[in-house]
């Protein structure tokens, strides 16, 4: 049988469900609907079963989420294959490009599967059918997109218009459809004609170079220079940042798709959600026969058509007489809004942002490869975290210009080196850091230690760190 290399796209920053998701922590690595985060469920969806065969994924993201994409898939006991690094985002057609070329370099039969990472398909039986269905045609020569069958006029997806229509043999794409208006959208729903793209491709590796050399040729040397040029760090590949750089910022339905002649699409006429908004979270929350979905501490009185989400554990949501309301409280923000204006998010967040407010991007807890901290109270001169280490980690040896440390250990056991003294500290035990003192925290132990940290200083931002030593190449 046939092995398709799934390629993972998980790069992206999902603005519209902020605040929920943000540029530090976006919606793939978040446990939106079920036990799971959406990008754990792509890389088990993506994985070998009795239809189908499945080598080692390829993850393309950035930076910032490389120790949450090999954590993530160590949690659910999948072996990460390549970890490939974006250094600059340039939208889909070069990260998809460089994948393939990636992957072809290592086998010239090799077939391709790329899928976003923080979409929703709970029926696996079903999704494995289609692609064992578009394997045949892959072989052939074509190259694949698997179109939902509408369930409703949705706005909020681009369509694939069909050559005819179809239950279940591929069909020929006449063109793709951006976005339509509400009238467009009811126009589509009632034709056979019509799919919504889910943004899944496959083919062979051969077929899409091809495509690009014939169709978007100007794509092709700075990908491969990037690929060239890059380097290898941690377990992770880095693409060269001046390469990359060179790149057109464009997706892959614009910049080949859409003019291809070989392009046919399958129907997935089971269940399917790309979690774009918070209106598609209620729908995939079962909600009541009044149309209201809640989250487990929080309560709807006399609502219809409403979501209430609250994602702090300490923090109960009330909701009373609402109606077509989507409220969602985090422990630094709070969105308020009518069901029918999250089109509008990412100008939101945009305008958030120009207004530097710090929660258009970043959460309280910031992950980091030995662990994370949270931020519990900030003020101008002192700051109080909470820093959480996993086992067998350690935080750089650094120092600071501006502030001083104080580290209370309430959980676990710290190894502490200020100076040239090091010792161990124990749960209710604390140690002082003056303000440009060489130091470092570590766990020693199999299990995570937590420290209380009190920042007092004129300047407490994340920027003022003097790295000397870094496990995780960060100097």
């Amino acid at each position: 049988m046939v092995k398709i290399t799934p390629i993972i796209l998980a790069g992206g920053t999902g603005t519209r469900l902020w605040p929920l998701s943000r540029k530090s922590y976006p919606k793939q690595f978040s446990n939106l609907i079920g036990s799971k985060t959406l990008f754990q469920q792509c890389a088990l969806r993506l994985s070998s079963s009795e239809k189908v065969k499945f080598t080692k994924h390829v993850i393309v993201t950035n930076s910032d989420y490389r120790f949450i994409v090999a954590e993530q898939l160590q949690k659910v006991n999948i072996d990460p294959g390549p970890i490939l690094i974006e250094p600059i985002s340039k939208n889909t057609a070069p990260a998809i490009l460089a994948a393939t070329l990636y992957d072809y370099a290592n086998n010239l039969d090799s077939v391709l599967l790329v899928a976003p990472s923080d979409h929703m398909i709970p029926n696996i039986k079903a999704f494995h059918n289609v692609i064992s269905l578009a394997l045949k045609e892959v072989l052939d020569g074509k190259i694949i997109t698997f179109g939902i069958k509408p369930t409703r006029p949705e706005t909020g997806y681009g369509y694939l218009s069909l050559e005819r229509a179809t239950e279940e043999n591929p069909v020929a794409v006449k063109k793709f459809i951006e976005k339509p208006d509400l009238a467009t959208a009811k126009s589509i729903f009632h034709k056979k004609t019509y799919l919504w793209n889910s943004g899944i491709f496959m083919f062979r590796a051969r077929d899409l170079i091809k495509a690009f050399e014939d169709i978007a040729p100007n794509f092709i040397a700075p990908v491969e220079k990037s690929i060239k040029n890059g380097k290898s760090d941690l377990g992770f590949f880095r693409f060269d940042r001046s390469a990359w750089s060179k790149c057109k910022n464009l997706s892959i339905d614009y910049a080949i798709m859409e003019q291809l002649h070989n392009l046919a699409a399958i129907p997935f006429l089971s269940s399917w959600s790309d979690l774009g908004g918070w209106d598609a979270i209620w729908q995939e929350m079962n909600p009541n026969k009044n149309g209201v979905a809640v989250s487990k501490n929080a309560h709807a009185f006399e609502c219809k058509d409403t979501l209430l989400r609250s994602e702090s554990i300490d923090q109960e949501l009330v909701g009373i007489g609402l109606e077509n309301i989507i409220a969602i409280a985090m422990p630094d923000a709070v969105l308020v809004a009518n069901k029918e204006k999250f089109q509008d998010m990412k100008k939101i967040i945009s305008n958030l942002k120009i207004n530097k407010v710090k929660q258009a991007e970043l959460f309280p807890k910031i992950h980091r490869p030995w662990g994370w901290f949270k931020t519990l109270i900030i003020r101008d001169t002192f700051q109080v975290k909470t820093i959480f280490v996993k086992p067998k980690a350690a935080l750089s040896l650094q120092s600071h210009k501006y502030r001083s440390e104080h580290w209370v250990v309430v959980q676990g056991t710290a190894r502490v080196t200020v100076e040239k003294s090091v010792k161990n500290l124990n749960k209710g035990e604390s140690i002082f850091v003056p303000i440009e003192a060489i130091h470092r925290l570590e766990n020693i132990q199999t299990k995570p230690a937590v420290l209380i940290e009190v920042q007092t200083g004129s300047y407490l931002g994340e920027d003022d760190i003097v790295r000397y030593e870094d496990l995780y190449n960060r100097i």
